[in-house]
């Protein structure tokens, strides 16, 4: 049976309706394929230590957003590369995570080494978050304004700990000693400094630098020695293994000051190193012990240990849960992946409640210049929960800025 011709009308709209199926189809595709979350961590190497509990930290947190139905009506895909504890490599995993299609990179924990993933994110206009980096840089300083991170700065944890000594520990004299490796430890004694002259009648009376890798710190040990009296506080800015190396020898040296020091610290891993180890504070995000005041902390413990056969090892498995929620309620408030648009998400909110305490971002500061912070103390060998410190005055954009 013969066709009939089309209508001039018809053959005009045909175009545009082929045009309209093929919109509505290549959405429909696009809708339906997965959000790629891209981890670039060291799976080796002295960072993996850190690395490794916040990577599963976020893990969890994307199944259960998955769980719950994904994100824009889409599931999260991760993908992962390696860095191996390496500056160079860190570039090089960032970007082949990027070329699988990651719209998000989660990058290392410190500056030092997740920063050149996240520069690579930057050029390529993706959203990068530090799984738990505590330096002003890991963010619009040092990266970019998709950079961000969701622990708590390092600055904040020194006043915090300058803070809570003076208040709840009487400490009136106190005595700086600073590894100078990483940019993490300046950041500690950089909030310590800034805290401390704003207490009244605290002097720092004096002040030491020593290297991660120090076998002996004896010189210094002997200048702490010679003062008129024992500090009733040293600030020790450091990360293990130095810091329990600088521990055990100040210990040994018959120095029974209170010891403070940032949350690189935290766990019982490093204390049979130092046996009988007290006097020992260190604030945290989270307790890993069974002692936090809120519950669902402790729930989420057991549910990390259900998934990997142990629980958090420290705080530094927190922040990439962390991490996780507040990206994702940015892409679901902004309805898009388009980073300017998360990026304005972030940056609105204003103590957004985690499991992990509130958040805040601005358009300056893409970290926690204030937080609320559970103080751990060692007794006898074991670690605890005894108290809980915010400080009075969140730090300065300067003051963070200040090395």
């Amino acid at each position: 049976m013969p066709q009939k011709p089309l209508s001039s009308t018809l053959r005009r709209a045909l175009p545009a309706l082929c045009a309209g199926l093929l919109a509505s189809g290549l959405a429909s595709a696009q809708a339906s394929k997965d959000i790629v979350v891209g981890f670039a961590n060291a799976k080796s190497g002295w960072v993996e230590a850190y690395d490794t509990p916040a990577r599963r930290a976020a893990l969890i947190r994307i199944d259960e957003i998955n769980a719950a139905g994904g994100l824009l009506g889409r599931k999260l895909k991760v993908v992962e590369t390696d860095t191996k504890s390496d500056r160079a490599q860190s570039a090089k995993a960032g970007l082949e995570a990027l070329d699988q299609g990651a719209e998000l990179l989660v990058v290392s924990c410190d500056y030092d080494f997740g920063a050149p993933a996240a520069l690579e994110a930057q050029k390529k206009g993706k959203v990068s978050f530090f799984l738990c980096a505590e330096d002003i840089k890991a963010g619009v300083q040092g990266v970019g304004k998709y950079a961000f991170s969701s622990s708590v700065l390092a600055a904040v944890q020194g006043a915090t700990m300058a803070e809570w000594a003076y208040h709840k520990r009487n400490m009136r004299q106190a005595y700086v000693l600073l590894d100078t490796t990483i940019e993490y430890n300046k950041g500690i004694c950089t909030g310590f400094d800034w805290m401390a002259p704003q207490l009244k009648g605290v002097s720092i009376i004096g002040r030491d630098n020593f290297k991660n890798g120090d076998a002996s710190i004896a010189a210094q040990i002997s200048r702490i020695k010679a003062l008129p009296r024992e500090p009733d506080a040293i600030m020790l800015c450091s990360y293990i293994p130095g810091a329990a190396s600088a521990v055990r020898q100040l210990r040994a040296a018959g120095i029974q000051s209170l010891i403070l020091n940032g949350a690189a610290v935290d766990g019982s891993y490093w204390l049979d190193s130092v046996p009988g180890l007290s006097n020992f504070a260190v604030p945290v995000q989270g307790s890993v012990y069974g002692d936090d005041p809120n519950p669902q902390v402790e729930a989420f413990n057991k549910t990390f240990a259900t998934r990997y056969g142990a629980r958090p090892s420290n705080t530094y498995a927190y922040p990439g849960y962390v991490l996780i929620d507040v990206w994702a309620k940015a892409v679901q408030r902004a309805q898009s992946l388009e980073a300017d648009k998360v990026t304005s998400e972030l940056e609105k909110m204003r103590g957004e409640p985690t499991l992990f305490g509130p958040r805040t971002f601005s358009k300056d500061i893409h970290h926690q210049n204030q937080a609320r912070l559970l103080i751990s103390e060692v007794k006898a060998g074991k670690p605890g929960i005894v108290d809980e410190w915010t400080i009075s005055t969140p730090v300065p954009l300067p003051v963070l800025l200040k090395r």
